[in-house]
């Protein structure tokens, strides 16, 4: 090792001094070997192996126990800042507990939180955000970001990832899918939601996203450099996500070498590279002997991850960090617990409470039905790591009615399988549970526990021995799962109906399980085996609808809990099939109720889960995401009324898919998507949650009626508790412009408080909002603009609770005429018809119609002097045309501009036509015929 007098082992020196000296001593050797996200160890430099992602989503994942949080769905539902900020300095915390342990392997690099606007409720990783509005989505992710990377001038306690930057939002296809985005939407939604954390919050670090926007892969998109490096002035490190550089080339198909690909990525931000190390070590070599790469590139990017891991005191003296000393016992401390609980119960959303049915009596109850599948069960997600403990329903009510009597039914069937042809039933041989046809008395055979997850999800235990039969290596079904749980489910098997009554049984991935021949095992046979090889008969030992009607009617009290296991039918790679409640879910809440009245469900679920049904006969509902290790002390507080109840929806719950547009649709303006846009009847709008307190808002005060663009809306809400029951408020603030250029939110959330009111006590919150947040995209000037007009100021419980309205008047600006006489970007239109926003090779995007007749438009365009001549730069393949009318799609004809076949789509060239148009202001159609793409275009006189 050389000296311990470097200058960059001097903490006296300016921070990039330091990281300069270090990067100005590395061999190009070296600097390739710290490319990788296992970032080699430097021994002569004194320079330790280091590893950038952990996964911190709701806790401290794949470390071994450590504390866990709700769902960050859940979170969100707690509408509270401050306790996100906490739950952010906890698994910090416990981030630098293990990182002392094995500083090389456990990373201060937590790759969370997750921004991703959540427009659609059908994305399979819905639980792993914050929901549809960029300003809750906003504040809570600081919040965490704050709490992760801690407070003090000089150290970081951990670092934050921002992920998946940017427009991810589908799980299918995620890889090679493009997301269709207008700067519009971009400006004012998905960008929304990321800049906070890097301008309040300081995020160290940021992910992209597998999926493209408008042609291009995330991974080299301008915005990467422009917007966050440049605009938002992110002084951290950006991070692929795994496997998406090397993708850029099998998936995407974008370039056609990885040294491309990684040369590229390098250069347009990338810092960290997740691939695997000796193939990134070798690529990047590659990429540098090809001239594709400089040692430049690397010494930008290393700069970046650096600087963090100075930052993080790698490099200094423990005693003057404060953060090098926190050791073991934070990992699973009593107060983590608490705050874990504290966490649950305030993301728990009451959705209905009809005739006060909650909160239920501890005192005068002596008997209640637990009922349904998730009951008995605290599950955990792909990201929650390991449980050291996990509170079921079941266990927090039996506690909580210690001495009373709690009765428990799953509305789970108990069956025996039998061959279809020999009429043995199936059992289990030897210690490892493989299955195998051995019973010739059927009721000798393996009691099965069969949970019906809905569409083609099940799951078998065994009852024998605890244990869900799985789908093992050697393709054969054992009895082996401790829990359902992989990034293959091989748990989930569909009982497929056959002919006659019986059932095939068909694998997590589509296999058909058959009966081997020779020992009557059951394994992934021949697809075309004879149907006595593969048909079971399902006889029914217990029926659970009905042993939970006969439960429900013995008890004064049912409470059905219903919802998803957080790795069937939606999960990272798979999004949801539907947004409602599984039919057979929804069959045994209506025979529960319909034995008894006093019926209360609880869906337990990483998303909306809609059921109308429930909502027009169940008196009361909660709503509670998957909440960690506290899960069911939570529910019973809440339920019994130790805690009232005061979560909030952070998504839309829609009625039914019909409300949606298609999945891939990610224009929330014209899809009439989120709370902002929709405007039809939802089930449970944004913002929605009850409590048990009664809460009146009275006496919104605006301090000023009349602003500039300069100025500050000021505005106070008296808020009183006029109830018995202490309880937790959340004051929400919408906005609505009430006259626009364009077509602007219905309400929009710009400011939420939420405090506590104890029973009688009145308070009066305050907030305040710079005018300039009034802002739209104007993509005329390709700015933000403040429009001159009448603003309605909206208070209320929820989007669609508002109680008080008020009214401000702005001096901004009024958007002046379109100027198409110099060169418009086409994807900055008014509106369109039939496109999606593709790549242009010549730079930025354009416009790629999907169908003849496609068309867009650009209003209020202002040509003074006429035109004479239309000028596109355009592209086709197989030649076609662009009409240019005026007034409407189907107006007045100015001219055609015809494109003539020839060479590959992304060839590109200017071609210009004559036009005639008149002096004045009018609408300008752009009509497309054939496959044509348009980049820019302009008019000349």
């Amino acid at each position: 090792m050389e000296s311990a007098t470097l200058p960059f082992q001097q903490i006296e020196l300016q921070l990039n001094e330091r990281v300069q000296d270090l990067l100005s001593r590395l061999t190009l050797d070296e600097k390739v070997s710290l490319m990788p996200q296992y970032q080699a160890a430097i021994e002569r430099l004194g320079v330790g192996g280091y590893k950038h992602g952990t996964e911190g989503a709701h806790g401290i994942s794949w470390l071994g126990k450590a504390t866990s949080f709700p769902q960050p769905s859940g979170l969100a539902c707690t509408w509270n800042p401050e306790l996100l900020q906490r739950i952010g300095e906890a698994i910090g915390d416990e981030a630098r507990a293990f990182y002392r342990k094995n500083p090389t392997v456990n990373g201060l690099t937590l790759w969370a939180p997750t921004v991703d606007m959540e427009r659609d409720p059908r994305w399979g990783r819905t639980e792993e955000a914050y929901g549809e509005d960029p300003e809750l989505t906003g504040r809570l992710s600081t919040s965490l970001v704050k709490g992760i990377q801690g407070d003090h001038p000089k150290y970081l306690k951990a670092v934050a990832t921002l992920k998946h930057f940017l427009g991810n939002n589908n799980e299918i296809d995620r890889g090679v899918a493009s997301s269709s985005i207008d700067p519009r939407n971009m400006r004012e939604y998905y960008l929304e939601a990321f800049k906070p954390a890097f301008k309040e919050g300081g995020a160290q670090s940021m992910m992209t996203a597998y999926n493209s926007v408008n042609g291009v892969p995330v991974i080299l998109h301008p915005a990467v450099m422009e917007i966050v490096k440049g605009e938002w002035e992110m002084d951290g490190f950006i991070v692929s996500d795994a496997g998406d550089l090397f993708g850029i080339v099998k998936d995407h198909k974008y370039y056609e070498s990885f040294a491309q690909s990684m040369a590229e990525s390098i250069k347009n931000g990338i810092d960290s590279v997740t691939e695997e190390t000796e193939e990134t070590i070798k690529v990047i070599h590659q990429a540098l002997n090809e001239g594709l790469l400089t040692e430049a590139d690397l010494d930008r990017a290393l700069f970046n991850t650096f600087r963090v891991r100075f930052r993080l005191g790698e490099f200094d003296p423990e005693e003057g960090n404060p953060y090098a000393a926190i050791d073991d016992s934070v990992i699973l401390s009593k107060k983590h617990s608490e705050l874990s609980l504290e966490a649950a119960k305030q993301s728990i959303v009451l959705l209905k409470n009809d005739n006060n049915t909650l909160p239920l009596s501890k005192t005068e109850l002596s008997k209640v039905a637990l009922i349904g599948p998730l009951a008995d069960e605290a599950f955990r997600d792909w990201y929650s790591g390991t449980l050291a403990y996990g509170v079921t329903p079941l266990q927090g009510v039996t506690k909580k009615l210690a001495g009373k009597q709690v009765a428990f039914e799953s509305g789970d069937d108990r069956i025996i399988l039998t061959s279809a042809a020999s009429g043995k039933a199936v059992g289990m041989t030897g210690e490892d549970g493989r299955l195998a046809v051995l019973h010739d008395v059927p009721e000798r055979g393996e009691l099965f526990r069969h949970t019906a997850w809905g569409w083609t999800a099940n799951t078998l235990e065994a009852t024998s021995r605890g244990q869900y039969v799985t789908l093992n290596d050697s393709e054969t079904l054992t009895a082996s799962a401790d829990e359902i749980y992989g990034w293959y489910v091989k748990e989930s098997l569909n009982l497929v109906p056959e002919d006659g009554g019986a059932v095939s049984l068909r694998t997590w991935n589509d296999k058909l399980i058959s009966i081997n021949a020779e020992d009557g095992t059951l394994q992934v046979g021949d697809q075309d085996a004879v149907a006595q090889a593969r048909e079971f008969n399902k006889t029914v030992i217990v029926y659970g609808v009905e042993a939970a009607v006969q439960a429900a009617k013995a008890a004064e009290v049912a409470v059905v809990f219903v919802g998803n296991h957080p790795l069937l039918n939606g999960k990272e790679e798979i999004d949801r099939p539907d947004i409602v409640l599984p039919e057979e879910q929804e069959r045994l809440v209506k025979a529960v109720y319909e034995a008894n009245p006093n019926t209360v469900v609880v869906i337990v679920g990483s998303y909306p889960i809609s059921s109308t049904w429930i909502d027009e006969n169940i008196p009361s509902v909660l709503y509670t995401s998957h909440s960690g290790q506290e899960l069911g002390n939570a529910v019973a507080d809440v339920l019994f009324g130790d805690y009232s109840p005061s979560g909030k929806l952070n998504m839309t719950w829609y009625r039914s898919v019909d409300q949606l547009p298609d999945l891939m649709d990610y224009d929330i303006i014209k899809g009439k998507r989120t709370y902002m846009y929709f405007d039809g009847e939802p089930l449970y709008p944004f913002g929605h949650g009850l409590s048990y307190a009664q809460v009146v808002y009275r006496k919104l005060s605006l301090a000023e009626e009349l602003l500039k663009q300069d100025g500050t809306i000021k505005l106070t809400v008296d808020v009183e508790n006029t109830g018995s029951v202490a309880s937790d408020e959340v004051v929400q603030f919408y906005i609505h412009a009430l006259s626009s250029r364009v077509k602007r939110p219905l309400k929009q959330l710009k400011g939420f408080e939420k405090i506590h009111l104890a029973a009688g006590q009145t308070q009066t919150v305050a907030f305040t909002l710079p005018v300039a947040e009034l802002a739209f995209w104007d993509v005329t000037r390709e700015q933000y603009c403040v429009e001159t007009g009448e603003y309605e100021i909206l208070i209320g419980r929820s989007s669609g609770d508002i109680q008080l309205t008020g009214r401000v008047q702005v001096q901004g600006e009024t958007v002046p005429p379109r100027d198409l006489y110099h060169t418009v970007k086409a994807e900055n239109y008014d509106d369109y018809e039939k496109v999606f926003l593709d790549e242009c090779k010549a730079g930025g995007a354009s416009i790629h119609p999907t169908a003849d007749g496609a068309w867009i438009a650009f209003k209020d365009a202002a040509f003074a002097q006429g035109a004479g001549e239309f000028q596109g730069l355009v592209s086709s393949a197989k030649g076609g045309s662009v009409e240019i009318r005026t007034g409407g799609p189907a107006g007045k004809l100015a001219g055609t501009l015809v494109i003539p076949a020839g060479g590959t789509l992304q060839e590109w060239k200017s071609l210009s036509v004559p036009v005639s148009m008149e002096a004045g202001n009018t609408d300008v159609y752009l009509i497309f015929r054939g496959e044509v793409l348009l980049s820019r275009f302009h008019f000349s006189a």
